[in-house]
């Protein structure tokens, strides 16, 4: 139990580290020299910085389902749970009580021509996270808040990309509006696919 609870302190510690250095910026010494532990200590959580980083990304993913995908499933059904989810994923990081930005964000620039195990264990957890706002925004779809012929994969890359967008406006230019284009941007998505409303049959006809 004790050998659990220091790994877990440890990663808790090492994501905080992700957001702000980005995974290349986190060595097993200097999470050593973070955490208090020797070296020798942390091998014998991690058996590689390889290792060390792909179960940072993992850490990273479950204080993400803490803080974005576990309250955005209290909403209901279809659009009010999308739009729930998406209101919580932009800038997860600081309600997560992060010191960057999010670590998963940054691992996509860091990795993008690094072919490793540890790319494609973010490519795998990114596709993972892709499926998840498919099946949100397919419900949203069955649910007759957005138009049957919603393409959901079209729907998805703009979402991504205006997450992506919100990340380098609020993360690097540190633009104070980035949150309110944001949810500008994701409103104007939206009317975009907005199901056309049922015709009222208490009105009669001409």
């Amino acid at each position: 139990m004790k050998r659990h609870e220091t790994k877990q302190k440890l990663l808790k510690a090492g994501i905080d580290q992700v957001s702000a250095l980005g995974l290349s910026g986190v060595t097993i010494g200097r999470l050593a020299e973070v955490s208090g532990l020797s070296k020798s200590g942390l091998f014998a959580h991690f058996r590689s910085k390889e290792q060390l980083q792909i179960d940072l990304l993992d850490e990273t993913v479950r204080a993400a389902e803490r803080v974005v995908l576990k309250p955005a499933m209290q909403a209901p059904a279809g659009l009010p749970r999308l739009l729930a989810l998406a209101g919580l994923w932009f800038g997860w990081s600081r309600r997560a009580g992060l010191s960057g930005g999010c670590p998963v964000a940054a691992a996509l620039f860091e990795l993008d021509d690094i072919e490793s195990d540890v790319r494609d264990h973010a490519l795998q957890l990114e596709a993972e996270w892709r499926a998840v706002l498919g099946r949100l925004v397919r419900e949203a779809v069955a649910a007759g808040h957005l138009s049957a012929d919603t393409d959901v994969e079209q729907f998805i890359w703009e979402l991504c990309g205006i997450y992506l967008s919100h990340h380098a406006s609020s993360r690097f230019i540190r633009d104070k509006s980035a949150d309110a284009r944001a949810a500008h941007a994701v409103d104007a998505l939206v009317r975009r696919y907005r199901a056309a409303p049922a015709p009222d049959e208490t009105q009669p006809e001409t």
